[in-house]
């Protein structure tokens, strides 16, 4: 007799279910847990790594970030706005300069300023200043086309009441689009911020002293010193603990100004 609809679709989760019973029980019965305990869990070398994987590596991975974050959040605003201009040369200067640095892989942007500047112009830049120069330069690209969207979002009525009462454009843009917008982009802002705390473990490329080491370098000397992955296991915990509450405040705020946010009507 043939099955229902409901039927099948009972019968493909019990099926699924059994598979992923017996695949639970096969490694609970094979696995060698000491070995498991000893190569992720051991608890000895993970007290090892307190306070420094917090003092220093966690604290210097959300400097990195903050700091890339607000250089790429700058300079994404002022390229939306070249964008968006009605001077060809600055749309076609931002376009390209979009279109370069989202088609080339972070890695190559980091080594590109932390070697190929200095070599090619004999200077040292700063540790932090290279990296958050290359987190600003990439989160920038993205950044601006985000916020570009934000402004095109925002309902002309808006624009147009605002110039009746007699502002000018520019303070049109700045008190009335721009605020607006970026209450528009607020979730994927927030993504913005959790690639490029990710990105930030490509400082580890750049080489550094002890007490600027972010959690990816920190990770990799434990591991060095600690045979085993749990250095790793608690470096990635850590990113966890920043990534974790911006992946809750993002989808939050989408929740929030996905359906409530979005301006009605055209009053300024």
């Amino acid at each position: 007799m043939a099955l229902t609809r409901r039927q099948r679709t009972r019968l493909s989760r019990g099926i699924q279910y059994g598979i992923a019973v017996a695949v639970v029980l096969l490694v609970a019965f094979t696995a060698d847990w000491d070995v498991v305990r000893r190569t992720f869990f051991n608890l000895d070398v993970a007290a090892g790594l307190f306070p420094a994987v917090i003092t220093t590596a966690l604290l210097n991975t959300l400097t990195f970030t903050v700091l890339g974050f607000a250089l790429a959040l700058a300079l994404g605003l002022v390229l939306a706005l070249m964008r968006l201009s009605s001077i060809a040369v600055y749309r076609w200067a931002a376009g390209i300069y979009i279109e370069f640095f989202r088609g080339l892989p972070a890695l190559l942007i980091f080594i590109a300023i932390g070697f190929g500047v200095p070599l090619a112009f004999q200077i040292q830049l700063d540790r932090i200043v290279t990296i958050t120069a290359a987190l600003g330069i990439v989160g920038s690209a993205y950044i601006a086309e985000t916020i570009r969207a934000g402004i095109q979002a925002v309902p002309k009525g808006q624009v147009e009441a605002a110039r009746s009462l007699g502002m000018s454009p520019a303070r049109t843009m700045i008190f009335v689009v721009i605020p607006q917008a970026f209450r528009i982009i607020l979730p994927p802002l927030t993504n913005e911020l959790i690639l490029l705390t990710k990105d930030s473990s490509l400082a580890f490329l750049l080489g550094t002293t002890l007490t600027q080491q972010e959690l990816a370098q920190f990770g990799r000397a434990a591991l060095n010193q600690n045979p085993g992955l749990t250095p790793i296991l608690v470096v990635g915990l850590c990113y966890l603990i920043i990534t974790l509450p911006l992946s809750f405040l993002a989808r939050r705020l989408e929740r929030r100004f996905g359906s409530a946010g979005q301006p009605q009507g055209a009053a300024v």
